[in-house]
């Protein structure tokens, strides 16, 4: 932790050194740029290179004649930089020009000379336009230039400026003091704070994190680590009470998986040493038993079976485009047939006589029989089974309703686990809590959901929707 304090602290200590690097270093390009000017030919020059081209032009000027002309190394020296020049006289008369701009003027007063002397320009154009004087002659030449320099005046105070400069270093050093000072300060209180977020993060692994509120920079932070322990701990009570189902149905299992096969060892071997006289009559009585306890057992490994390959997802659908309203109504009548519920009644209610849908025949025969006899068992003896279809072209929905006993909330919510069972193994031995599980699995496994809606005492909706393109 230390090693990790010392390391955020460097980092947020550079991070701080590097900005004000940068800031130096933009401010110092800015300030290259303030002081620099672009030539015709390109190149970089020092800003006030305007001024002393002007200045030291002077000596460029020659008089023939009492005229003013410009020696050749002069004009060479204006086309090299692309340069233009008038000279006037003490009335402000041009006397010579070369090269000069469409804004200038032939001759200009002495406001004008001011403006331009004041100004670095002529009135109508950006670029520079300086002023030089030919002392002896009391004459005035103006060159111009085609970079744009703003005429700037600023006069120093020598004293002053020694002692600003001084103030200026100390002001600086004390700046330079407190960033860093700043800096390392920020660095260990960040460093803390890392502790105490590195601290729960420890505590939610123990399972000993205790909830923090936090309206600080931090505060998301803390949030985030508030909602993962709650989701954590409720993982935890979910695995908890899954593992207790789990441990309860393998012991309903087992006891299912034995209670069969007690009467198919205590009749085998009655049929192995009985001698009486009607021996085949009761043979026959008790191969009935033996192959009852025998189908079963079978229906129960395939249950098993089926409920693994559904939840690993390696049952291959034989899916087929089908009227769900006739294979609903086929399915219920196959259960009436069976004697055991014949006196039941399933009603059919829909409002389209043909709903044409693709699914595996005999998986969704499995899961709406499941569903049915379901409400059977558990709704009581006098209980009825209603199946409504409904399809609007966006989905279809089939709801399985029975008006038996209905349920609690919480026996609601556990309806369709794999591990859950209804009732007791020694009140309903044929249950084997598997059921329903496969139901939500094949309804899932053909893209549909699956959901309960029930009370007790108001019966029981199984509402399942699929969707369609």
């Amino acid at each position: 932790m230390k090693r990790t304090g010392y390391r955020t602290s460097l980092h947020i200590y550079s991070m701080f050194l590097l900005s004000l690097t940068g800031i130096l270093i933009i401010a110092a390009v800015l300030f290259f740029m303030l002081i620099t000017v672009r030539k015709a030919d390109g190149t970089i020059v020092r800003s006030d290179w305007p001024e002393r081209f002007t200045d030291n032009f002077e000596e460029q000027i020659i008089f023939i004649d009492d005229k003013p002309q410009i020696t050749q190394s002069g004009i060479e020296q204006l086309q090299r930089e692309q340069l233009g020049i008038q000279v006037i006289d003490r009335d402000g008369i041009e006397q010579f020009g070369y090269r000069k701009p469409e804004q200038a003027a032939a001759g200009y007063t002495a406001s004008d000379l001011i403006a331009i002397y004041r100004d670095g320009h002529l009135a109508d154009r950006k670029e520079a336009s300086l002023i030089g004087e030919l002392a002896d002659r009391n004459y005035t030449y103006i060159i111009h230039f085609p970079t744009a320099v703003t005429k700037v005046t600023m006069q120093l105070s020598g004293e002053h400026f020694i002692k600003g400069r001084t103030i200026v270093l100390v002001l600086g050093s004390i700046l330079l003091g407190v960033i860093i000072i700043s800096g390392m300060a920020y660095g260990y209180w960040m460093t803390r704070m890392m502790g105490h977020v590195t601290d729960a993060v420890k505590d939610i692994a123990r399972r000993s994190y205790l909830s923090v509120e936090d309206d600080g920079i931090f505060g998301d932070i803390y949030d985030s680590l508030n909602r993962l322990d709650a989701e954590i701990k409720s993982s935890d009570r979910i695995r908890e009470q899954t593992e207790s189902m789990r441990k309860e149905w393998i012991a309903n299992i087992t006891h299912d998986l034995k209670t069969p096969l007690s009467p198919i060892k205590g009749y085998a071997e009655i049929m192995q040493e009985d001698s009486s006289t009607d021996m085949p009559g009761r043979h026959r009585r008790y191969s009935a038993i033996i192959l009852k306890n025998v189908s079963y057992m079978e229906q129960l490994l395939d249950d098993l079976k089926l409920t693994y390959q559904l939840e690993s997802g390696s049952v291959l659908l034989d899916r087929q485009r089908t009227d769900l309203v006739r294979f609903l109504k086929e399915t219920a009548i196959d259960i009436r047939n069976t004697p055991e519920y014949e006196d039941r009644s399933i009603q059919m209610e829909t409002v389209q006589d043909d709903i044409y849908f693709c699914f595996d025949r005999k998986l969704f025969r499995r899961a709406f029989s499941n569903l049915i006899i379901n409400a059977f068992i558990h709704g009581g003896e006098d209980a009825g089974v209603t199946i409504c279809t409904v399809a609007d072209g966006h989905e279809i929905q089939v709801i399985v309703s029975d008006n038996g006993a209905g349920m609690s909330e919480e026996d609601a919510g556990r309806l369709f686990q794999r591990y859950y069972r209804g009732t007791d193994t020694d009140e309903k031995p044929e249950g084997t809590g598997l059921g329903l599980a496969i139901a939500k699995s094949v309804i899932e496994s053909h893209g549909g959901t699956i959901a309960v809606r029930s009370a007790p005492g108001a019966g029981t909706d199984i509402i399942i929707i699929f969707k369609v393109n």
